[in-house]
């Protein structure tokens, strides 16, 4: 950690994200099938489970599909069917084409708006699997099925299912920013900001906080913040939206909070909310700016490095910011990073960058003059 004699005291933490800081991306990708089934059931599909591994005919496929659209069938057929078609598109690749050529996306997603809880999950989470295949998402954006995630992530009984609807609009959000836009319009925005705020992690004592919450467990947080950092990525608009909604208080609620696992993770998605006029107006109403402080004396390099970026944005054209951040105590830190013989010729400027306009607060915006540093940072 660098550090500096001057450096403001304050809480010391250790900004790990429960794994090595030294990865390369804070977003892997967000959580897949998670199948759990009581030690009868279990037993009672264990060669399902065995035979769906293997790669499926076109016909049995097919006969599948076909059992999902038959209007007479009954609920326990539809079960069957949707849950084999779920692990089929889980375990095999190939599978995944298969599934999506055979016409079975419009039906799965017909499955979301089902009443009953495990016909929903298993329609969530077959089409999950599916878009795990890049060549599968256009068709299921075709068929419709961003609105019907989005009701399931709102609405779906089973805590499973919203946090794959979750993971599923993340997936599809990837595609382009057309897609990206679509998911933020159908309103996933403000439904992602409450699964941030209110999904506990599994085995909390606190039972009303586990009541009060999702009980979706960190899975759920991460794959909200995931699914948010796509979408934010992807259209400008949905920035304003998750704005809107409140995203910004949970954020820096997660990255102050190092036992979350969610450090990196929320710092990246605040960066990008950080890139217009009222993401930077809500971070600093919202005490953001001890918090990106912070994280530039102790974090992580990868922290001290989003956290910079974003104090650039925040302090660029507004001198009542730039003051903030000097009165917190940015610059001891900010100087040390910039000498640190471990941090990146990039890292440095940016650091340098920002110290100037520290010690200069009223000087004009360094945007006009989009010094090497400022460039980087956008």
């Amino acid at each position: 950690m660098d550090s500096d004699a001057s450096v403001s005291p304050r809480r010391r933490s250790c900004y790990s994200d429960s794994g090595d800081s030294s990865c390369s991306e804070p977003f892997s990708e967000c959580g897949s099938d998670d199948l759990s089934f009581t030690p009868a059931a279990a037993a009672g599909i264990h060669r399902l489970l065995l035979s769906c591994a293997a790669e499926a005919s076109d016909g049995s496929i097919s006969s599948l599909v076909a059992e999902l659209e038959s209007p007479s069938a009954s609920v326990d057929s539809l079960r069957r069917a949707a849950m084999e078609l779920r692990l089929l598109a889980k375990h095999n690749p190939d599978n995944r084409i298969r599934i999506a050529a055979s016409g079975a996306v419009r039906p799965l997603v017909a499955l979301l708006s089902h009443a009953d809880p495990l016909l929903q999950e298993h329609g969530v989470t077959a089409l999950l699997n599916l878009s795990i295949c890049d060549e599968n998402k256009a068709l299921m954006v075709e068929a419709g099925a961003i609105r019907p995630l989005v009701r399931a992530l709102k609405s779906a009984a089973s805590p499973a299912a919203r946090e794959n609807a979750a993971c599923a609009l993340l997936r599809l959000s990837q595609l382009d920013g057309a897609a990206a836009a679509a998911v933020g319009r159908a309103g996933a925005v403000p439904l992602l900001v409450s699964l941030l705020e209110t999904g506990g992690a599994r085995g909390k004592k606190d039972a009303a906080t586990a009541l009060y919450a999702l009980c979706s467990g960190a899975r759920g947080k991460k794959d909200a913040a995931t699914a948010l950092y796509a979408l934010c990525s992807g259209a400008r608009e949905n920035r304003l939206r998750a704005v809107e909604a409140g995203a910004v208080r949970p954020l820096l609620d997660l990255m102050s909070d190092p036992e979350s696992g969610m450090v990196d993770k929320a710092a990246y998605v605040l960066h990008s909310l950080v890139g217009f006029a009222e993401g930077r107006s809500a971070t600093v109403e919202e005490g953001g700016i001890p918090v990106l402080v912070e994280m530039v004396e102790v974090g992580t390099s990868r922290q001290k490095e989003i956290a910079t970026l974003s104090l650039l944005q925040i302090c660029d054209d507004n001198a009542a910011y730039r003051t903030m951040v000097a009165r917190e105590g940015a610059i001891p830190p900010l100087v040390a990073l910039s000498q640190s013989s471990s941090a990146r010729p990039k890292l440095k400027t940016k650091a340098e960058a920002l110290v100037e306009m520290l010690r200069q607060p009223r000087s004009a915006s360094l945007r006009a003059t989009r010094p090497a540093a400022i460039v980087a940072a956008e």
